[in-house]
């Protein structure tokens, strides 16, 4: 087993038929008139008690997934249903892999290590600026994510080839958002390439991930929070592995059907 590699956990979800979904439960009369305060009540307090665990070095692989499923069932408390299917295309594969998915909101970045990290260790590629957050910046840091400014394209790409190489070589999967930024549509001719390259150059197959997370909105004045929108399902979609070959056009363009056929399906 590769050095920075970790012992993964047990999975944090109950599947049925490789498909999760939100169980039946009760939300409470405060949670239904008011989601939105209720949920940033629980996960402002969850970021600030993991944030102190970082700093002390006490926030590994498996208390990032706890503290991410935290805020998954804290969405479900005030009335947002789940579903996560796929995930069994990462369980059967035998190495490495890059993630890559369409960007919806701050949702994905949050809640995907509670799904992925028990099955496949794993990092993200994220903005420099989530790593300047006051206090959420100790948690991510801790991650050992791949920061890119959006500012220089160019040494971006370097960043995420030489990053992403390096950890998927240690066995740790990426996860990759190629959009330039968070959007409720999907445009293909906004959806680059860079997942399909790095998956070739280190060697390790794509899979991709079609993602609903728009009952987390994107907020007017602080993007990361807008309001929650509990009559909007979550939906968490894993594809077939996509093995590389020639340039990765062919599997760049497969991923993009993949996302808008899920897309499509759940409109």
């Amino acid at each position: 087993m590769p050095a920075n590699t970790v012992t993964l956990d047990t999975e944090l979800f109950a599947y049925q038929d490789n498909v999760y979904t939100t169980p039946p439960h009760k939300v409470s009369f405060f949670s239904r008139i008011a989601p939105t305060p209720v949920f940033y009540w629980k996960f402002l307090t969850n970021v600030y008690r993991s944030s102190g665990q970082a700093r002390k070095g006490k926030y590994d692989a498996a208390r990032w997934s706890e503290t991410s499923h935290q805020v998954l069932t804290a969405l479900e408390s005030v009335g947002v249903n789940v579903e996560i299917s796929g995930v069994e295309h990462l369980r059967q594969l035998d190495s490495p892999c890059v993630i890559v998915g369409n960007h919806m909101s701050m949702l994905e970045t949050i809640v995907l290590p509670a799904i992925v990290q028990p099955v496949k260790d794993v990092t993200f590629v994220v903005k420099q600026s989530l790593l300047d957050y006051p206090v959420f910046r100790h948690i991510l840091r801790s991650r050992d994510p791949i920061a890119v400014t959006r500012d220089n394209p160019r040494e971006d790409f370097k960043s995420v080839m030489l990053g992403g190489t390096e950890r998927l070589n240690n066995g740790r999967s990426i996860v990759v958002f190629p959009q330039t930024t968070r959007s409720k549509t999907f445009e293909p001719e906004n959806f680059n390439t860079i997942g399909a390259k790095l998956a070739l150059k280190a060697g390790v197959p794509i899979v991709p991930i079609a993602l609903m997370t728009d009952a987390w909105s994107n907020g007017k004045r602080i993007k990361d929070f807008g309001p929650i929108l509990p009559t909007k399902k979550v939906r968490f979609a894993f594809g077939e592995p996509l093995v590389m070959s020639g340039r990765g056009a062919e599997q760049h363009q497969q991923t993009i059907d993949f996302i808008e056929s899920k897309l499509r399906s759940w409109q």
